[in-house]
């Protein structure tokens, strides 16, 4: 008997998982085909959530009705808000994981959704039909073992698996992951339909025995004193018990040490063809390119509450073992470390992601879907997002539903997707909030009021989450009424403000006002006004949360309508010439990346070289300086 699913997930990384869920949930049968059933949701590299940038995505993914936020929630052993001594929309809340507690909560919410199947086994090709116009479309997979099942639509997520071969030193081995192999047939298949593949590559440090590390030499770096958390769902709630990160520093012996093994290095030796990613350099990369420092940070992170295994953040290498062993040993309390893991570098296929639309869906076969790292990003969450709005369209395109796209001034989602499909990557590409033109707006605290509406209109954000929405707003609504309406005395307010080293009042003004300062936040002005202490009491959990939000949105009214005109400028650049063969090393300002990429480039317009991939709005605003605009 032949089986036929609506669509089929292929991999169930990060971006299959949420493709499964989305799709599911929303109303269709899917199933999701693994290589191996007992690695669902694995962290491959670090075990940790959100970040710079990433952080963001996260939320965004829990206000659209994915799971990523909660997940993380439930296996969180550490909570960071990072950024907080930089502006509201530069915090970025980041979680270190129990990876086994995490994968094991993602395979229990898929399992728990009734529409999403199962099937262990490798997808070797798609099985496609054309019809009489010469239009191509999907009409199931083929796998390993032979079997043949329809669908309609088909989601890649193979992450670093295709074709991917794993170095270590001058060892070089098929897999895309220690201990699992790698998947052959489907790059093959795509070039012969008329894909473009590339090559790209990734690494991971060693994983090292905590019991034989001296925490006494490392720098002790604890989670949050008030943690919050990623999801708006109250499903989950703050941790209250954490564990420790920790820090060390490499220094000119480790380096030196390192540099002996180059010779033997795949990077250096040209047997790594693929591009690898410039935000998370090895170690060996890092000390050949940054050659002026001696020294880099080097970040302890515990794996899960019940094991001592360790991972080495920022000690990503693929040189010799024994190099790797000697070097790590130099470090400050490395000095008896044993390592469980060596590190390794992966080199995989990619597809240009130019060859995809804003939905993920292809261009040359309609019903196929790439989303992850088969499209050239690198990160747990840059994966998450593509295949959480992959597995949407896919049912959306089903039901013959108009597609749902977000723009660049609605998510961060919209933003990725936009770099990859408009500029493509050369490399892997990881979110950072320098790449959102919005950012002030594209906030992670306001997250399910830009998406949430629009993720219930489309049947994936349940109704619960939209009245929990709801309920949010309006209690923002009359907070803010409260402040805009309510006056503060200066006899009871001079003694709470100046001693927070702002200026004594000298007659009745707004709480709002006061709010303006920025030396004053919403915790200060409370005290004032009974009005406000009754009010927020009646909020319930939701209190800090919009307590936060009514304040970030008071202070940062102004800039919203700046970010708002230089969007209409940014869309004006296509007009404005750049000299031929422009010195750009010489525009200090420009970003090191800015520099090196518009130099190699030369692009003739703003508007081309705002398309270059890693050149950010704020570099295209310091050639707008330097053109005199």
């Amino acid at each position: 008997m032949r089986e036929s699913y609506d669509i089929i997930v292929v991999g169930g990384g990060h971006a299959g998982c949420e493709a499964a869920a989305a799709a599911a949930n929303m109303g269709s049968s899917v199933l999701l085909i693994t290589m191996n059933m007992g690695v669902i949701a694995q962290m491959s590299c670090n075990p940790a959530m959100g970040g710079v940038g990433k952080g963001q995505i996260v939320r965004e993914i829990d206000a659209l009705g994915g799971y990523s936020g909660i997940v993380s929630d439930i296996s969180t052993v550490q909570f960071r808000m990072l950024n907080k001594s930089k502006g509201p929309a530069m915090w970025s809340p980041r979680t270190q994981n129990d990876r086994e507690l995490f994968a094991q909560t993602w395979r229990k919410k898929l399992e728990e959704t009734p529409n999403v199947h199962f099937r262990q086994d490798t997808v070797t090709s798609i099985e496609t039909e054309t019809d009489a116009h010469g239009k191509t479309r999907i009409v199931g997979v083929r796998t390993a073992i032979g079997s043949t099942v329809s669908c309609r639509a088909v989601v890649l997520t193979n992450g670093t698996f295709l074709s991917a071969v794993m170095h270590i030193g001058e060892k070089q081995f098929g897999g895309g992951r220690a201990g699992e192999k790698a998947a052959h047939g489907i790059t093959e298949q795509l070039l012969g339909l008329g894909f473009e593949s590339g090559r790209m590559k990734t690494g991971t440090p060693p994983r090292v025995d905590g019991r034989s590390i001296d925490y006494s030499a490392l720098e002790e770096q604890k989670g949050d004193a008030r943690p919050t958390k990623f999801s708006f769902s109250p499903e989950t709630q703050p941790i209250q018990k954490q564990l420790s990160c920790w820090i060390t520093h490499t220094s000119n012996e480790v380096h030196d040490i390192l540099r002996t093994g180059f010779d033997r290095s795949p990077m250096f030796s040209g047997r790594i063809q693929g591009q690898g990613p410039r935000y998370c350099p090895s170690i060996e990369d890092k000390i050949d390119r940054f050659a002026d420092k001696e020294s880099h940070q080097i970040f302890v992170e515990p794996e899960g509450w019940n094991t001592v295994e360790t991972y080495i953040n920022g000690f990503s290498t693929s040189l010799p073992e024994e190099v790797q062993t000697a070097a790590l040993r130099k470090l400050p309390g490395f000095a008896h470390a044993r390592i469980f893991r060596p590190g390794y570098a992966v080199e995989y296929d990619y597809f240009p992601p130019t060859q995809v639309r804003h939905t993920l869906e292809t261009k040359l076969v309609d019903g196929l879907y790439f989303a992850g790292q088969i499209n050239g990003t690198t990160g747990y969450e840059e994966a998450a997002c593509q295949g959480l709005m992959a597995g949407l369209n896919a049912h959306l395109e089903l039901q013959e539903k108009e597609p749902f796209v977000l723009a660049r001034d609605q998510a961060y989602i919209g933003v990725l997707i936009d770099d990859l499909i408009t500029k493509g990557t050369e490399e892997p590409y990881r979110m950072f909030t320098s790449r959102a033109e919005f950012r002030i707006l594209l906030r992670q605290d306001n997250a399910d009021q830009r998406l949430t509406p629009l993720a219930h209109s489309i049947g994936l954000a349940s109704d619960a989450r939209m009245r929990r929405l709801e309920e949010k707003i309006r209690y923002s609504t009359a907070l803010s009424k409260v402040l805009r309406t309510e006056s503060a005395a200066p006899e009871t307010t001079n003694p709470v403000i100046v001693p927070r080293g702002t200026e004594a009042l000298k007659q009745k003004v707004k709480l709002h006002s006061l709010l303006l300062r920025p030396q004053l936040t919403y915790a200060d002005i409370e005290p004032l006004s009974s009005a406000l202490s009754e009010l927020t009491s009646s909020f319930g959990s939701l209190r800090d949360e919009v307590a936060e939000q009514v304040e970030i949105q008071m202070k940062y009214e102004g800039y919203i309508e700046k970010e708002r005109d230089l969007a209409e400028r940014v869309s004006r650049l296509e007009n404005v010439p750049l000299q031929f063969d422009m010195d750009y090393d010489k525009l200090t300002s420009l970003s090191i990346e800015a520099r090196q990429k518009l130099s190699r480039v030369q692009p003739k317009t703003l508007g081309q070289a705002s398309r270059i991939s890693g050149i950010s709005p704020a570099d295209i605003s310091v050639l707008m300086v330097y053109l005199g605009r």
